[in-house]
């Protein structure tokens, strides 16, 4: 089984639960990451780095390739993409992956516990793990981030559950029935898929409807069109900081004392606990966190969780995850970032992007956000660095909200201040 795309969040847990349910697992990327050497601290060592028909052709030779998976990134950048052409000319089965997960949950007569939604799903997912693990429940699941207490994917053969983190992209998530669905939020998004509000709260009316059981909030169910439930359970019954957390985590409670019977007192007791997750508020150094926030509302949770914490102390970092998306939520821009008391803003990360579309560089952000006042264009490099440093030195929170994966701010960060 060979994965393309292997590196990604979507890709990379997958594979590793291939690896751990028996597959021979095998794959590449466009380029290296810390996904990857996770992956191959973790036995899948069959990576390689460069996608092209002779890569794929050796391994191929070496060991019979008889499906390929892909990311919808690989098809969507490239749809001649040189690995896919090898799969066609050799009669290799292609899919995305939701086709492999699916065979893994019918195979193993697994439910499916999936968490979707615009924003808070890799949160989410993780609490929902961290809740199975307190319980001392087998568990098997995906999520999309590095988390303290488990691999980013695993595969128990004990399990009866299913976790996994759904996403929207490409209507991924529509492939899947879950038995239980939890909703942190719904936020348009992804018009390149989804090109009008309707069509995108559509996708999500359907995938509720899909599930057996949906715990969402009920602004969301309004979103789409249907009639939800309040809760009996109180977001002033945690203790978790960040407003944000603790509305994921009143989903999760509900939801697993709604399936295993736990008292909810001590499922809250378990998710005041939680020890986070990577790159969610994630202390990088003193004062200084990384936070894998890129849409709006993502944002605005990071900076309520950040002002939580430091007051109005607070400066920002911010890399836009694709130029496609910084043109459509160029709106919201102009004063998302009000209140923060220095603002950096470095190149976007780019991928999937729309060609067509101007090159919204720091400056040309700098122009579109007005508020705060006190802001400037950077790159990664030594003087960001000395900013950076200067501030946290001053007792300033620096909020980095970060994207992408390989050669991302979030890596830079990683390199400048935990691997020097």
């Amino acid at each position: 089984m060979y994965f393309s795309g292997i590196g990604g969040t979507g890709i990379g847990p997958l594979a590793l639960i291939a690896h751990q349910a028996g597959y021979t697992v095998s794959g590449s990327d466009k380029q290296a990451s810390g996904y990857i050497d996770y992956l191959k601290a973790q036995g899948v060592n069959n990576i390689h780095i460069g996608q092209t028909k002779e890569e794929i052709s050796n391994i191929h030779e070496t060991q019979p390739i008889d499906w390929l998976v892909y990311s919808s990134a690989v098809s969507i950048e490239d749809p001649n993409h040189p690995e896919l052409a090898f799969a066609k000319e050799h009669g290799i089965r292609i899919t995305k992956r939701d086709e492999l997960l699916n065979q893994i949950i019918q195979k193993h007569n697994l439910k499916l516990i999936a968490i979707a939604g615009t924003h808070g799903k890799t949160t989410t997912t993780t609490m929902v793990i961290w809740l199975f693990k307190q319980l001392g429940i087998p568990i098997s699941y995906s999520v999309g981030a590095k988390i303290s207490f488990g691999d980013m994917g695993h595969f128990d053969p004990a399990s009866k559950y299913f976790v996994y983190e759904c996403d929207e992209y490409d209507r991924n998530f529509l492939s899947f029935e879950p038995a239980i669905s939890i909703i942190p939020g719904i936020d348009y998004d992804h018009p390149d898929i989804y090109p009008t509000r309707e069509e995108y709260y559509k996708a999500f009316n359907d995938f509720f409807c899909q599930s057996k059981q949906v715990f969402a909030h009920p602004e969301d169910y309004e979103k789409i069109g249907l009639a939800g439930h309040s809760s009996e359970i109180s977001l002033s019954d945690f203790t978790l900081t960040g407003e944000v957390n603790r509305k994921n985590a009143l989903l999760v409670v509900e939801a697993i004392h709604n399936l295993t019977g736990e008292p909810v007192d001590k499922l809250i007791e378990i998710a005041d606990s939680f020890p986070g997750v990577s790159r969610r508020f994630e202390k990088i150094a003193e004062n200084i966190y990384t936070d894998y926030a890129h849409t709006p509302e993502k944002i605005r949770g990071a900076l309520q969780l950040a002002h939580e914490v430091a007051g109005e102390n607070i400066a920002v970092v911010y890399e836009g995850l694709h130029n496609t998306r910084q043109h459509f939520i160029k709106g919201e821009l102009v004063d998302l970032f009000d209140g923060v008391k220095k603002l950096y803003v470095v190149p976007s990360y780019l991928a999937r992007e729309d060609k067509d579309l101007e090159l919204l560089t720091p400056e040309k952000l700098c122009e579109i956000i007005r508020k705060p006042a006190n802001k400037e264009p950077s790159q990664l490099d030594k003087n960001l660095k000395t900013n950076i440093l200067d501030l946290a030195s001053q007792g300033t929170l620096v909020l980095c909200l970060t994207a992408g994966g390989g050669g991302s701010l979030d890596e830079w960060l990683r390199q400048q201040f935990i691997n020097t």
